[in-house]
């Protein structure tokens, strides 16, 4: 039989062997320090203690896709290489006057009383909201009308107009001035321009191409004629602005310092009778055009 003094040592040794497992399982970080060894948490990158400051969100790629529409059928413009190919009649869709964009290249379209989106690869519309569009279309980017989201907005005549896609509603944000109003169509793109065709004027033979405030709608310059006539359609890529007119004109708008040249893209097996009611390009489509 072991002598009392030796059972309290191996009580002892016991005692401290749970207590060293124990905080094996717990680890130390979870041990309490000893009073007045507390450490201050660092700030975080707010400024705040015990917070952190949100991630930046993702850049989204840039969206090298260009679309035209006449009332009926969505065209695609490769426009890297000015291939031109046939998407298909639109499905479940009154007739359509205008196609947009938005920065996740999801295409949206309207006809004079209804919003839709629309599958790229099948032409497939959505109804999303009955309401009265203009046959002018565009989203601008986040920041402009919206600290957090992009807005669809349009021409109408020469109202600056918003289209909330939420319920389908729209308010006049503006007017564009200058005695002019809006031939057909409006694009614009992050970091760049926001272009509108025009007529009325000194723009009455042919429409001109100009250069508007994307807050208030305002003209802030006009580019001068695009030597054609009732462009519905307008979009852009790669620094340049791409037409669309009623006749079934494609052309290209390339900038000078001063002035547009204007380039026409032709149509392999155009359809006759062709007539362009719109275009779209996403508001990520690239400033400029990487080298081939």
């Amino acid at each position: 039989m072991l002598a009392p003094r030796s059972l309290l040592l191996l009580g002892l040794v016991a005692t401290l062997a749970g207590c060293a497992s124990s905080a094996e399982r717990k680890g130390f970080d979870e041990t309490k320090p000893a009073a007045g060894n507390e450490e201050t948490p660092a700030p975080s990158p707010t400024g705040d203690f015990g917070t952190e400051a949100p991630p930046d969100a993702p850049e989204l790629p840039e969206v090298h896709e260009v679309f035209g529409q006449s009332a009926t059928t969505l065209y695609k413009l490769e426009p890297a290489t000015k291939a031109v190919t046939v998407v298909g009649d639109f499905k479940g869709c009154e007739r359509i006057i205008d196609i947009a964009l938005d920065e996740k290249s999801t295409l949206y379209a309207v006809s004079d009383n209804t919003l839709y989106t629309v599958d790229k690869t099948t032409a497939v519309c959505t109804e999303l909201h009955s309401g009265n569009y203009p046959n002018s279309l565009s989203f601008v980017p986040k920041g402009t009308l919206d600290a957090n989201e992009e807005a669809l907005v349009g021409y109408d005549g020469g109202d600056y107009v918003r289209i909330d896609v939420k319920d389908g509603s729209r308010t006049v944000v503006g007017k564009l001035g200058g005695n002019l109003v809006s031939s057909g169509d409006i694009a614009s793109v992050k970091g760049g321009k926001t272009f509108l065709t025009v007529k009325g004027g000194s723009c009455s033979t042919f429409d001109c191409l100009v250069e508007i405030d994307p807050k208030t709608g305002k003209l802030l310059k006009n580019w001068g004629s695009v030597e054609h006539k009732k462009v519905f359609g307008l979009s852009f890529w790669g620094g340049n602005v791409y037409g669309f007119d009623e006749g079934g004109n494609l052309f290209e708008v390339v900038f000078g310092s001063n002035k547009i040249v204007t380039t026409t893209i032709p149509i392999p097996q155009r359809p006759a009778g062709l007539s362009f009611w719109g275009a779209g390009s996403s508001t990520s489509a690239p400033l400029v055009a990487e080298p081939q």
